[in-house]
């Protein structure tokens, strides 16, 4: 079971290596980059992003840095308020959730720049503060073992304690160095995967991360995802079985057959209603696939 937790994505950067464009809404594998990182921490009880508000797949909160473009402690302290303040009014997980009156326990802190950010990372660090009682955060380390603090999982106490601390030392948050929020707590680390801590700051990381969904092993997974998120479809299914279906259409029937086929189970998955989920897909595709086949036999017979 996940470790109940809310989350903070910060996007408030000038990414001035981009020119001043809008990152957050730059589009990698026609998936906005704040979208992906939202996906990648769509069990968080509460989200709250810290930038200019902006529709985006998955509901969220949105607030900004006092003063807007502070840096990165600003814009966390700013995201650490609201999740308390969006707590306190009720907004989020029922009664028992895990959550209190500040929210819950733990604080998943990640920026908006991580295309390849997915659940399972999330899951990795939630789960290595959730081992590790005596730590104070999980963060991130890139493949040369540097610490990521903007790919995190906090404890919300100690974070809390560190950021008042600090405020009261330099008199604000403002440009202050996240290293100097780091240093002062326990921490457990998490090694990143390939791709996990890859982030865009510049075109040319852009153009990277767009050339590597379109990859012979990813890219079928990156298309279904988007496709997903733009039809705001959360269902898992199993591709391979969809994949085989059609290819028995398309070899049994005619090659037009493969997509239509495959759109009508669809549609009677859909009808089955949400109960159904991805059982009602598998079902629908093993009935249509045996007809296939019963439709393949019959003209194997005739010749």
């Amino acid at each position: 079971m996940t470790t109940p937790h809310d989350a903070v994505v910060l996007a408030g950067g000038a990414a001035q290596r981009l020119g001043g464009a809008d990152k957050p809404g730059v589009r990698v594998g026609g998936r906005a980059l704040l979208d992906r990182v939202l996906a990648a921490c769509r069990g968080a009880d509460r989200t709250v992003v810290v930038g200019d508000a902006r529709p985006t797949v998955h509901s969220v909160r949105w607030t900004r840095e006092d003063p807007p473009g502070g840096g990165p402690l600003a814009a966390l302290d700013a995201g650490v308020r609201e999740i308390g303040a969006g707590a306190r009014a009720g907004v989020g997980p029922e009664v028992g959730s895990g959550g209190g009156d500040a929210g819950a326990d733990v604080l998943l802190v990640l920026s908006a720049d991580l295309p390849f950010l997915d659940e399972d990372t999330v899951h990795r660090l939630l789960g290595a503060l959730a081992d590790a009682p005596d730590a104070e955060a999980a963060l991130l380390t890139d493949a040369g073992g540097r610490d990521q603090p903007l790919v995190a999982a906090y404890r919300v106490v100690p974070l809390r304690q560190e950021l008042a601390r600090i405020a009261e030392e330099r008199g604000t948050l403002a440009g202050g160095p996240l290293r100097q929020l780091t240093g002062a707590l326990r921490l457990t680390r998490v090694a990143a995967g390939p791709l996990a801590s890859f982030d865009c700051d510049t075109w040319e990381d852009i153009a990277t991360a767009r050339a590597r969904i379109r990859e012979h092993g990813t890219v079928l997974d990156e298309w279904i995802t988007a496709v997903k998120d733009e039809l705001g479809i959360e269902l898992d299914v199993d591709t391979g079985v969809l994949l085989d279906l059609a290819r028995d259409a398309a070899h049994g029937v005619a090659r037009p057959a493969a997509p239509l086929t495959t759109f009508l189970v669809g549609y009677a998955a859909a009808r089955a209603g949400t109960e159904g989920g991805p059982e009602a897909v598998a079902e629908a595709a093993r009935k249509a696939a045996a007809l296939a086949q019963r439709w393949a036999a019959e003209q194997d017979e005739a010749g």
